[in-house]
């Protein structure tokens, strides 16, 4: 019997796991061999929701790109495949990813196309069952930027015709739920608003990051969520291994922030350190690991649909996947709070 349980993904009949595998890894820092182990670990334990996207392995980079997908296809094709909830993503403009359809100028119904007819191939079956967009098409500030900045406005697909486009491939099989990723309230609420309007498909949940060092969902984007009927799928809630606290023993420790150092600047602003430190130290004082107290802080949280835990090995995804299910009491919880009213969101 499974430890996790399972959540209604938005308005959606889609029912998930309130943990999921990232794949972000698959590819690049982690071996097929390994990739598919802890695939089969994850799945042995209960979690059959698995989250990829047509850029991973990341960092993105040609050479890598799509092999995430390609990973968790060859071992999806010895699934029985209606009992896995398969999730990707197709990639947006203005990343300078000219790999990927010659770099993408659009979410525009031939690119949206284009995007699911490769990972369907990749991921070797006849449908996905949570297709979402990687990011916004329009101006808005993400991945570590925090402002919004009207000067950079541009064209862009209307989200009507974003979600056109979706429709044609829920209506064809090819798509089962549409949802969105990187995603601010306006985006949801026209989303949402939208849909309902045309006809349309309703988006299921958004994927954004959340942790004990970005909680900015917590205000305008849970309350337009939870009244919109749309779910949160948190990704980096140990904020690329911050919260592990390995980075505060050894600033040199393996991992991607070191392997890759122009990687996540998110994480690179002044009260990252001094946030993780006091958060390890509560950890600590609980008889908790810092892993244990970022991870089930994060599942522990009622808007969070399904929390978004990914590993470079299964020994490290053996240490993750039951920290999620570190318990959370009163006492802790403001403790932690206390903590982030000193160090509010310093990664946003």
């Amino acid at each position: 019997m499974s430890l996790f349980h399972r959540r209604p993904l938005g308005r959606s009949s889609l029912s998930v796991p309130d943990v999921c595998l990232g794949t972000m890894t698959f590819g690049e820092q982690t071996t097929e061999a390994d990739a598919h182990a802890q695939l089969d670990y994850a799945l042995e334990h209960g979690v059959n929701f698995i989250d990829t996207a047509e850029m991973y392995a990341v960092p993105p980079r040609a050479e890598t790109c799509g092999a995430s997908e390609s990973i968790v296809g060859r071992w999806l094709k010895r699934q029985a495949r209606e009992k896995i909830i398969v999730a990707t993503k197709v990639a947006g403009p203005s990343r300078n990813l000219d790999w990927i359809r010659g770099g993408p100028l659009a979410l525009d119904r031939a690119n949206i196309r284009a995007a699911v007819e490769g990972s369907l191939q990749r991921l070797q079956t006849d449908y996905i069952d949570l297709y979402q967009l990687h990011w916004p098409e329009r101006n808005q500030p993400m991945f570590g930027q925090w402002q919004y900045d009207p000067a950079k406005e541009r064209e862009c697909t209307p989200i009507r015709a974003q979600l056109e486009a979706l429709a044609e491939l829920v209506a064809e099989g090819k798509v089962r739920h549409v949802a969105v990723s990187n995603e601010h309230p306006w985006g949801i609420m026209a989303f949402t608003r939208l849909a309902d309007e045309f006809g349309l498909p309703r988006i299921a949940s958004t994927q954004n990051a959340y942790s004990l060092l970005n909680r900015t969902h917590e205000t305008a984007m849970t309350e337009t969520c939870h009244r919109e009927g749309v779910g949160l799928l948190a990704y980096s809630p140990l904020a690329f291994g911050h919260l592990t606290g390995k980075y505060l023993a050894d600033p040199a420790a393996a991992g991607r922030l070191t392997q890759w150092p122009n990687f996540g600047q998110r994480y690179t602003k002044p009260n990252v350190a001094p946030a993780v430190a006091a958060y390890a130290e509560l950890a600590r004082s609980h008889a908790l690991t810092p892993t244990q107290l970022a991870l089930g802080f994060v599942r522990s949280r009622w808007f969070v649909a399904s929390t978004i835990i990914g590993a470079s090995s299964l020994a490290q995804l053996k240490e993750t996947l039951p920290a999620t299910l570190t318990p959370m009491h009163g006492e802790l919880l403001e403790a932690i709070d206390a903590i982030h009213l000193r160090y509010t969101n310093p990664a946003p």
